[in-house]
């Protein structure tokens, strides 16, 4: 059946055929289209315009008396502003961090590992100025001013008790009240985020 002369030559060298193209151009278009499905619901995903736009926030402070607070909103959270009396600084320097449930600034300002002094919750050169995210810690609530075992904030759902310069005291809360990112545009100015 074999001949023992006969060479057999197999080529792999055939050119593409229609069938090659239609198969690739139907891969292309279909890729297309899921990108195109696709795309509005991951745009959907991004921040809209009135979120972006407060993304920072400037706050005139000129009208704020020492011993009041203001609250504003940024990033759909209020922000509570409070030009502290010298006794609440005073208070609130002399105590420690390691005797607070919460020994971390919690400061986006500063290093993640800042110690909560007084300080290190507050702007420098301008102790009395607290400015701080008002919500609890503990499941989201919006605490009262001056209220609570330490004249600063509590938050009358759990019972938590934050002092003058927004650290956990007592109460189930587990962390001291977020310090956003501020800085003072002028005497009369601040920026938040």
């Amino acid at each position: 059946m074999f001949r023992e002369d006969a060479t057999l030559e197999h080529t792999n060298t055939a050119e593409p055929s229609r069938r090659d193209f239609l198969y690739l151009a139907t891969g292309a278009v279909g890729a297309v289209g899921v990108g195109a499905v696709a795309w509005p619901f991951i745009d959907q995903m991004n921040p809209d315009a009135s979120a972006l736009a407060l993304a920072s926030i400037e706050v005139d402070i000129s009208a704020i008396e020492v011993g009041q607070s203001i609250t504003v909103k940024w990033r759909g959270k209020p922000v509570f502003i409070r030009q502290r009396t010298e006794k609440e600084v005073s208070e609130a320097k002399a105590v420690k961090p390691e005797d607070l449930p919460d020994p971390i600034a919690r400061n986006l300002n500063l290093e993640a590992n800042a110690a909560a002094t007084d300080v290190n919750r507050s702007a420098v050169g301008k102790e009395a100025w607290l400015v701080m995210v008002g919500v609890c810690t503990h499941l989201g609530c919006v605490p009262l001013g001056e209220e609570g075992d330490f004249g600063g904030w509590f938050c009358p759902c759990h019972g938590s008790h934050y002092d003058t310069a927004g650290r956990i005291r007592k109460g189930p809360a587990p962390e001291n009240m977020l310090i956003p990112p501020f800085q003072f545009v002028s005497d009369e100015t601040i920026k938040i985020g």
